[in-house]
């Protein structure tokens, strides 16, 4: 995908939820957001969905250099991280590319701190990978 990038995990919804969690914490994210679209859609629509999360992540430095550069960049923030049920013990975590994103940003130091974004997202899929 074009936007994105993601990894596969032989693990619970809720333990990868917390895996996630704890390893954004790791690269100075936090999450401002979670979202429970299956629950919402359960909810609103009374359509049955697996599991499925967007959490908001942010990193507060890096949040506030995006905002020094361009007021208008948070349109694009935070950094969608999603978690989904697969079934039979997979979970699918899709992280949102900073650069695709923010390279919509015609600003000096943006594809820069894209990139160091990126950077920090990608550690995050590789320690989740780890274990």
């Amino acid at each position: 995908m074009a936007y994105g990038f993601s990894i596969s995990l032989d693990s619970g919804f809720d333990e990868a939820i917390g895996r996630v969690t704890e390893a954004l914490k790791t690269q100075g994210f936090g999450v401002l957001a979670d979202i429970d679209v299956s629950g919402t859609l359960k909810a609103k629509i009374g359509v049955d969905k697996r599991p499925y999360r967007i959490l908001g992540a942010c990193n507060p430095q890096l949040a506030n250099r995006a905002l020094d550069a361009d007021a208008d960049i948070g349109l694009l923030l935070p950094c969608n991280v999603v978690v989904r049920d697969e079934g039979e013990g997979k979970v699918t975590v899709a992280f949102m590319d900073p650069q695709s994103v923010l390279a919509l940003v015609d600003r000096d130091g943006i594809a820069e701190l894209a990139g160091e974004v990126r950077a920090r997202l990608e550690t995050v899929r590789d320690s989740l990978a780890a274990g």
